[in-house]
């Protein structure tokens, strides 16, 4: 469970929104999984909630952000635009409030710099005939963001972001569009530490948000040798460690898990040789990346800091 000190670390949006440390992911859990997991994590001291429209579980999230009788405004919640509703912002928006019962979203992030066919089959992930993904090629990202970026002043979302992007695509936002991402959420965990995209959000001041900070399910992460003997030291798990990582490192991170007893988010802090360590296991190893069929990321080694790339969907 969340540390009570947990439950109180935050980040500063650009907005001058906090957004906590830690935060519970939804990402995969069926409806009602998500209800019951969500109102324990409530209880448990969590106050950052992650879902997303195509997750199909806004309304159970929604439920039991209600059913916890935690206060909304103590709640940060994040929910996700979806691909196939690129032409159709205001709407995809509307949706998400209906089906989680709220009046306003705190941070509504495009859930991939991709648009699909909005009138595709099957409806959440369409398909062409020889079975790759139905990308609806002559709607730019940059489209997109534009009809995102008056939202803020609706009252309907407090902030808007990006998820999934990686430097040469933030770099297209950043020429072409006004508004700033407040956020970005990306994978990120001691294998995939995108150390490039993190000093070029930093020098931007754009929050990095960490899914799947310890990695996929049976992730061999969790009995990485290094992070065994730091747990050993701080006399609790590898997951502690792994979010003690990422939350030193500056970004706040939203595990996933079928109940937040199962994340250890005991608070521990790690020493600069402990940090140094971890540092050593990146490997730059992605475990999500869909056959979009086009260019989402870019793979470079490690080491690499230069933003010479440009690359344009």
């Amino acid at each position: 469970m969340a540390s009570s000190q947990y439950a109180k670390r935050t980040f500063t949006l650009d907005n001058g929104a906090a957004i906590p440390a830690i935060g519970f992911g939804t990402w995969k859990s069926k409806p009602q999984d998500a209800y019951e997991s969500v109102k324990t994590a409530l209880l448990a001291g969590y106050r950052h909630i992650d879902t997303a429209f195509n997750y199909g579980n806004e309304a159970d999230v929604g439920r039991a952000i209600k059913d916890s009788s935690v206060p909304r405004e103590e709640i940060f919640l994040t929910t996700k635009l979806w691909s196939t509703y690129h032409t159709r912002v205001a709407e995809n928006l509307d949706l998400s409030l209906q089906r989680l019962g709220v009046e306003y979203i705190d941070l509504w992030l495009m859930h991939w710099p991709v648009a699909m066919n909005p009138n595709g089959e099957p409806p959440m992930f369409p398909l062409l005939p020889d079975g790759t993904r139905d990308v609806q090629h002559d709607r730019h990202f940059t489209a997109t963001w534009k009809d995102m970026e008056p939202l803020p002043k609706t009252g309907k979302v407090r902030a808007i972001g990006v998820a999934n992007f990686d430097v040469h695509n933030l770099e297209v936002l950043r020429k072409e569009c006004t508004v700033k991402p407040a956020v970005n959420q990306v994978e990120l965990h001691p294998y995939l530490q995108q150390r490039r995209l993190r000093e070029y959000c930093q020098g931007r001041e754009i929050h990095i948000t960490a899914f799947s900070p310890l990695g996929s399910a049976g992730s061999e992460l969790k009995t990485e040798p290094s992070l065994e003997e730091i747990a050993k030291v701080h006399s609790c798990d590898t997951s502690a460690v792994m979010l003690a990582w990422g939350i030193q490192s500056g970004h706040s991170v939203i595990p996933k898990a079928s109940s937040p007893r199962n994340i250890k988010a005991d608070e521990i802090t790690l020493t600069e040789e402990e940090i140094k360590s971890i540092e050593a296991l990146d490997k730059g190893h992605r475990y999500l990346n869909p056959p979009w069929g086009v260019t989402v990321f870019v793979r470079f080694p490690a080491a690499v800091s230069s933003f010479c790339v440009r690359i344009v969907l």
